[in-house]
């Protein structure tokens, strides 16, 4: 099996995973605060007992803490946005992800623009704005899940340059304890520009306490280990846009739990449509 394969199975499998974070956030009643926080406690916690401590120099550690940092940010602003709106909305704005992408890593990383890149993003724009028009009480879950995406995408860009030559574990270990300590500072001033109407600091119990655990064990663990290693083989790009699956199956499963299909008309499906589109054309053109 050559790597690019072999990426492209970590890289699903993974999106898999994924497609059942938003079902979490729907299901944990927990501030999303109190969400992010423990998941990051909980997978520390789990990757302490089974990997040890991240065998990193103090440098790689505070770059990859930064990351960490990162991702705990985009997900309060991804559960916040699912709970001001709904599971479908939450996940449907992170397929800007990849529009972000286009746009951001080459003035990061120093390459040239892709204009196929921006086309594709842009068949993913234009499938998100078809789904911003269908219902005008989930347009401040929306902006959340925007601005949710952007951080996402400057994640896995910066996430792919910091992990260059570090085992995945160490990887995932360093952001996750790193991340915890820079998340636990921020907390304050993300309540102060998005505040909620939930109680803070609550300590898990009952279904919230298992739903945490196995959000922990499947959903971050499993997952971000399966997308480090397929970051090291295709591009950051790639992996960004196939991302933009993660809502047709989190959807799939919200409407068959939650009943939203109710909810929804055609210009949602619409937009589902272009999404989709975007991600196959992407794979059709990296696998080429």
């Amino acid at each position: 099996m050559n790597e690019t394969r072999k990426g492209f199975i970590q890289l699903h499998l993974s999106v898999l995973l994924a497609g059942f974070t938003g079902l979490f956030g729907k299901l944990i009643t927990l501030n999303e605060v109190d969400i992010v926080w423990y998941r990051m406690l909980f997978t520390t916690s789990i990757l302490l007992v089974f990997t040890g401590l991240p065998k990193v120099t103090l440098r790689k550690f505070i770059q990859l803490s930064g990351c960490g940092a990162l991702l705990g940010l985009h997900w309060m602003l991804f559960y916040g946005s699912i709970k001001a709106s709904n599971v479908s909305i939450g996940v449907i704005c992170f397929s800007l992800v990849g529009f972000f992408t286009a746009i951001c890593e080459p003035l990061i990383l120093k390459r040239r623009f892709s204009w196929m890149e921006l086309l594709l993003s842009c068949i993913t724009v234009a499938g998100v704005m078809c789904i911003f028009s269908f219902d005008t009480r989930y347009r401040y879950g929306i902006m959340i899940g925007i601005v949710s995406s952007l951080v996402c995408a400057l994640y896995v860009i910066y996430n792919k340059k910091a992990s260059v030559g570090v085992r995945s574990r160490d990887v995932l270990m360093s952001q996750m304890s790193g991340g915890l300590i820079v998340v636990s500072c921020i907390i304050p001033l993300y309540l102060m520009v998005f505040p909620s109407s939930q109680a803070v600091v609550v300590i898990p119990e009952g279904n919230n306490l298992w739903f945490m655990l196995c959000h922990a064990l499947f959903c971050t663990v499993g997952m971000y280990l399966l997308q480090i290693q397929a970051l090291k083989r295709l591009s950051a790009f790639t992996v960004n846009l196939s991302y933009n699956l993660e809502p047709c199956y989190t959807i799939i499963l919200a409407f068959l739990i939650f009943g939203e299909g109710r909810e929804v008309n055609f210009s949602f499906y619409l937009g589902i449509t272009l999404i989709v589109l975007s991600v196959l054309l992407q794979t059709l053109r990296t696998t080429r």
